[in-house]
């Protein structure tokens, strides 16, 4: 695409009237952790995908084909496209204000709720832009359009004077962000050109049309300078770069594209690339409209559903009757793959959108992806024949110690002296099962009637738990309540632990979406990381999600995570009649079983939080917990100064 500026239909109706605005900016900079997930390391490079976003959200709308990011010395980022430009025009309801302003300055602001100007974008709430604004100590705004170059600069999301014309751009087109994070916020963190080149990478495999540009001032020792990322193969490529030399099943990945919109009708595009190796351990990376999606979602249920179908019919064909016995837990080892979609109107849970929720990309990734793998199949039979070779051996090695592990957990639980509070279930193995730590007997009172009684056990706690960091390990031994829950895991403590002995296959912790719960919460992930750190690295250690209110209008309930939440529906109403009642739940105990089972226990509605440390920094989890959990109160007091400035309302 040509760097001339773009004509008037070209363009289209992207203008000022495209901004909508639902609500100011004043939380921001009081509460950062509710728009970026803290303020740690993680948090400050969020703040680049934030920008970064929406310049790739210009690319895949066919705008843009070139994007630009440069690590300055100081530490200050620039971003720059040859898209559009954001409108810099009056806004129709702030008329002394540009539509600049207006998205820079107001949260819930931008072009995409409509769908107007963007199909498909990763920016969805209109808080991305001016949350980093907001964070930053300063931040400038360049804006090349209509052949003019427009410039205004900010300063913790404050702007230090109207826009201003800076100049001619006849052959120029685009935005340019320059910002440098606010240390009152951010403290001593840094950003690591390390980090940031192999996300920006990943970037550029998303999206076949466009190419990025790194540049760094800042050398690491192992970051280039200096590099252009363009790959026309997209996620095959990534796949192949990724897999490097390793033996795979298949000699060409199993991979492409479908246009949902051909298909089924609705704006949208799933990619896909998959292979098998014996090489390695399994993985899968999934995105949404760009955005990375950790947690996996919709998205990646679709894709392995279609998988395990495929791969299901295909035995059957081949009358190989092991074939039904393959799930999906066997595809998922030795399994690599990559898959994004780009769907309109995404659902995520949280404002960093580790996960997917929408429902209908299910039924679009996995009726996309299906025919594709049942062609694929029939296509290359050597590969295809291997692949099922592989499965089935996976799946008889699943079943052979599956069968281990019920005998084992039979007679483990025969010898083991469970503690007399634990309330069991019924299934014989560990798959599937679930254990609660609960807060206090009234909690588990309720969530008792709310369990599903055959796969979810709970263990009510009485009060905190004893700090493992601030104890002498003698007092461990003796401690009734890590006593209680050391039998319930059957695992052992220390380095007597032993993950094939635990007795279940999630371990969440549920407490009171308030101080006292968020301590307790915090002491037993403390136990954890230290005593069964294991059982942490193979993802089996969760956070539950309770709510803090519940609104109802009319017919219609809802429930609400926190204040931000809260707001949030009563600005855009539940869709009934009448007034909005708000109830606050003051605790787990309060709640209803009916309430606690749709929000927080039942696997089909709940939200869960998977605790994981840092792949790129461990190091730096053993050392926050220490300081913030640890025997020196210099430490703990140090870090509560740093960082208690962003709170100003506590829940008592």
């Amino acid at each position: 695409m040509a760097d001339d500026l773009l004509s008037p239909a070209a363009s289209g109706d992207y203008n000022a009237d495209s901004i909508e605005i639902l609500e100011g900016l004043e939380p921001v900079r009081k509460r950062p952790g509710m728009y970026i997930g803290g303020t740690d390391e993680r948090a400050l490079h969020h703040l680049v995908a934030e920008v970064l976003d929406n310049s790739m959200d210009e690319a895949v709308a066919g705008h843009a084909n070139r994007i630009e990011v440069e690590l300055h010395a100081d530490h200050a980022i620039t971003i720059r496209d040859n898209g559009r430009g954001i409108p810099i025009d009056p806004h129709p309801k702030f008329p002394e204000k540009s539509a600049l302003e207006v998205i820079l300055c107001t949260l819930h602001s931008g072009g995409k709720f409509s769908g107007k100007a963007y199909q498909t974008s990763g920016g969805l709430h209109g808080v991305g832009a001016s949350v980093v604004n907001a964070l930053s100590d300063s931040m400038v705004v360049q804006v090349a359009r209509n052949k003019a170059l427009y410039e205004q600069r900010f300063s913790r999301g404050v702007p230090l004077g109207p826009i201003e014309k800076v100049g001619q751009a006849p052959n120029r087109r685009g935005t340019t962000v320059t910002f440098h994070a606010d240390e009152e916020i951010f403290g001593s963190h840094r950003f690591k050109p390390a980090r940031l080149f192999k996300s920006i990478r990943s970037k550029a495999y998303l999206f076949s049309g466009v190419e990025i540009r790194w540049k760094s001032a800042i050398d690491d020792g192992e970051t280039p300078a200096e590099a252009t990322f363009h790959f026309p193969g997209g996620l095959s490529d990534y796949l192949k770069e990724t897999l490097g030399n390793a033996a795979t099943y298949a000699e060409e990945p199993f991979a492409g594209t479908v246009d949902f919109n051909q298909k089924f009708g609705q704006p949208g595009k799933v990619e896909w690339a998959i292979n098998w190796t014996p090489a390695r351990d399994g993985f899968l990376q999934s995105y949404c409209n760009t955005v990375p999606t950790p947690e996996g979602g919709t998205h990646v249920a679709g894709f392995w559903a279609a998988i395990l179908k495929g791969i299901k019919a295909y035995g059957e064909l081949a009358n190989n009757r092991k074939a039904k016995e393959i799930t999906r837990e066997d595809l998922i080892s030795g399994g690599c793959a990559l898959v994004s979609t780009f769907i309109r109107e995404p659902e995520f849970v949280g404002q960093t959108k580790d996960r997917l929720a929408t429902t209908e990309a299910q039924r679009l990734v996995e009726g996309a992806v299906r025919d594709h793998f049942d062609h694929w199949l029939a296509s290359h039979t050597k590969s295809a024949g291997a692949i099922l070779d592989f499965l089935v051996l996976r799946a008889e090695e699943r079943m052979r110690r599956r069968q281990e592990k019920e005998t084992a957990r039979k007679t483990a639980t025969k010898k083991l002296r469970l503690p007399g509070k634990l309330v069991d279930c019924t299934a014989t193995n560990r798959v599937g099962t679930e254990l609660f730590i609960v807060e206090g007997d009234s909690a588990g009172g309720s969530a008792k009637m709310a369990r599903d009684r055959k796969t979810q056990a709970l263990l009510p706690l009485r009060g905190k738990i004893l700090n493992v960091l601030g104890a002498a390990s003698s007092k461990l031994g003796t401690n009734q309540e890590i006593s209680d829950l050391t039998q319930a895991l059957g695992t052992g403590l220390g380095t007597k632990f032993n993950l094939d002995d635990l007795r279940y296959d999630k371990v969440i912790i549920m407490t009171d979406a308030d101080v006292d719960g968020a301590h307790i919460a915090a002491l037993l992930m403390t136990f954890f990381f230290t005593q069964m750190r294991p059982m942490i690295d193979a993802g089996h250690l969760y956070l539950a999600c309770p709510p803090l209110y519940r609104l109802t209008q009319g017919a219609r309930r809802v429930y609400a995570l926190d204040e931000a939440e809260r707001a949030m529906w009563l600005e855009k109403g539940l869709g009934g009649k009448g007034k909005i009642d708000v109830s606050r739940f003051k605790g787990l105990g309060e709640m209803d079983a009916k309430d606690l089972k749709e929000t927080t226990m039942d696997p089909q509605t709940r939200k869960l939080i998977r605790v994981t440390i840092d792949e790129d920094e461990p190091g730096e989890t053993g050392d926050l917990v220490e300081r913030l959990m640890g025997k020196k109160p210099e430490l703990r007091f140090q870090y509560i100064s740093e960082n208690a400035k962003f709170v100003e309302e506590l829940d008592f």
